[in-house]
């Protein structure tokens, strides 16, 4: 039973409300000598009364069981508050502008922390015309890929989901985007600005695609 909701949670809550033993008894219906059992881990609410202990706690029973609550605080003003949070389970991407209690499959996810891009997760933009033109270097195989891209403004979030044996590549509106955001599979959530590497000269399409080739190419020769 201490799998879904822990006594240490309900004691916690309920000095948070100024409820005493008492008067949590008389709301769900239960004795007092309960309530003092679930707080020291000698028993165990009925998954039943769950619903009922939220609601006495004014929280969500996702917040009970997470023993996490959410503030209504207005942190969700800037995008660059955003979290990410992936289902292990199926992939499932679940965007937030600031913490939130998040579940998927049955399994409480944590935001996952955004690491600055490194050698094995190389990213490139280019700037054409009112877009930002992303690619990864990274393999995109059934067990090993990007699961997506996304680029951050002040005001707003634009992603593109990506597959195994896709290219790992998006294109944005620029339109004040301030950094880029991707998943891999196997090590996480990266990140960097916008910004960072970009030739400020204009490129064409046929420029980025003539850079590509000879980074291919690159590769070949020298492994």
């Amino acid at each position: 039973m201490n799998q879904y909701v822990t006594g240490a949670v309900i004691k916690d809550l309920r000095e948070k409300n100024k409820i005493t033993q008492s008067q949590l008894a008389d709301i769900l219906g239960v004795s007092d000598k309960a309530i003092s059992k679930w707080e020291t881990g000698r028993g165990y609410p009925d998954i039943t009364l769950l619903e009922p202990i939220a609601e006495a706690f004014h929280v969500s029973v996702t917040e009970l069981i997470s023993g996490t609550t959410v503030s209504n605080v207005n942190v969700s003003a800037n995008m660059l508050r955003s979290m990410f949070y992936v289902c292990p389970v199926c992939g499932n991407v679940i965007h937030s502008m600031g913490r939130a209690v998040v579940s998927c499959h049955g399994v409480m996810l944590s935001p996952e922390e955004a690491e600055p891009s490194d050698e094995s997760h190389k990213i490139f933009v280019e700037r054409l015309e009112d877009e930002y033109y992303v690619r990864i270097e990274h393999e995109m195989t059934k067990t090993h890929y990007i699961s997506f891209i996304a680029a951050l403004s002040s005001e707003g979030l634009q992603m593109v989901k990506l597959y195994p044996e896709g290219a790992a590549e998006a294109r944005f509106r620029i339109a004040g985007v301030r950094k880029i955001f991707f998943y891999c599979n196997k090590d996480g959530l990266f990140s960097q600005d916008a910004v960072r590497g970009i030739d400020d000269r204009d490129r064409s399409h046929e420029d980025t695609k003539e850079r590509m080739a000879l980074e291919e190419t690159a590769r070949k020769l020298f492994g």
